[in-house]
């Protein structure tokens, strides 16, 4: 398995982490959950050497970070725990629902909360998982930093952030990572979009290299829109992708030229178009460590095997030139 390194915590780690929420959260419906193999996926993903498991108390409230800290159970020295604070999951009738909390207060109890789900005396990487407009992000971000203090938090990150967002909070406490939607779709990082709550994103990922911090890049699959191998028709109504614009009508119809290209360029490499997507997400920085997510171990090997794919700079300026998504993300 191919390294990369997270220069906060001075370690490297898999060139690809596991994104998990999607084992207790947001894809399919509750009957297609199954923990027993969740816990044996996350396993195998640590000896493949995917050892970055990202994680939140958002993701079915609590229930994810109780999955990862199962699996963690006699290997915790195996792994790189990340997970998140600041947002209230909510399963609804009509699907997933997210509300925004980073009070002090919240932030305090939610820390030792997720302490004692996953198993662990301290959380490698904590990231406030979206700023909350009604606390000021320097009273979340310096809480946080006290976090780090008592040793319960090693390093801090930031999720869904402009470049100012995250100068402001560096300021005051070092950003270990930046977390954000990031593919071949999603090219708001690059300078080219808005966070979610419509402020210019900025070029995150030169923000991240000069300020070295690792660049952690969610649903670098589209939601499983870039594998070519999803019906977007037969989602469950509470699946969360089937709310999004992208994965509708004619936005979903447009998009296949995305996924086009992508099987262009892996039919010149034997491969398939969820190995070029992955690559070309990997290409775009030696700090990058994206977290793609699946229920299943033969998605994570071929995620693995991905990490060797070489695209050529013909390659690479022929994804660059992709169409442009259709549809907003949210």
């Amino acid at each position: 398995m191919k390294q990369r390194t997270i220069p906060a915590l001075d370690i490297t780690t898999g060139a690809i982490g596991l994104g998990c929420m999607g084992m207790s959260w947001a894809y399919g419906s509750a009957d297609d959950r199954d923990d027993s193999a969740a816990v044996s996926l996350i396993g195998h993903a640590l000896d493949a050497g995917v050892t970055m498991l990202d994680t939140s108390d958002a993701y079915g409230a609590g229930h994810n970070e109780q999955l990862v800290g199962q699996a963690l159970a006699g290997r915790r020295d195996d792994a790189v725990v990340a997970t998140k604070v600041g947002l209230i999951g909510e399963q609804t009738a009509s699907g997933p629902r997210l509300t925004r909390d980073a009070r002090p207060e919240h932030i305090v109890a939610a820390a030792d909360a997720s302490l004692r789900r996953l198993g662990v005396d301290v959380i490698d990487l904590y990231y406030l998982h979206r700023v909350d407009p009604a606390v000021p992000l320097a009273e979340s971000w310096g809480t946080l930093a006290d976090l780090v203090t008592a040793g319960k938090v090693r390093t801090l990150g930031l999720s869904e952030v402009s470049t100012t967002e995250a100068e402001l909070a560096h300021a005051i406490h070092p950003v270990a990572a930046v977390q954000s939607e990031f593919s071949l779709w999603t090219r708001d990082p690059q300078g080219h979009g808005t966070t979610p709550d419509g402020s210019p994103t900025g070029d995150m990922l030169s923000w991240t290299a000069e300020h070295g911090a690792v660049f952690v890049p969610f649903s670098p699959l589209g939601r499983g829109f870039l594998t070519g191998a999803l019906d977007v028709t037969s989602l469950d109504k509470t699946d969360f992708r089937a709310s999004l614009p992208r994965f509708a009508g004619d936005a979903a119809a447009a998009n296949q030229r995305i996924v086009e290209v992508a099987k262009v360029v892996a039919d010149r490499h034997g491969t398939t178009p969820s190995a070029v997507a992955l690559a070309w997400v990997l290409a775009q920085g030696d700090h990058i460590i994206p977290i793609p997510g699946t229920t299943k171990i033969r998605n994570l090997e071929a995620n693995i095997a991905a990490t060797d794919l070489q695209l050529t700079s013909a390659d690479l300026a022929e994804l660059d030139a992709a169409p442009i998504a259709t549809g907003t993300r949210y």
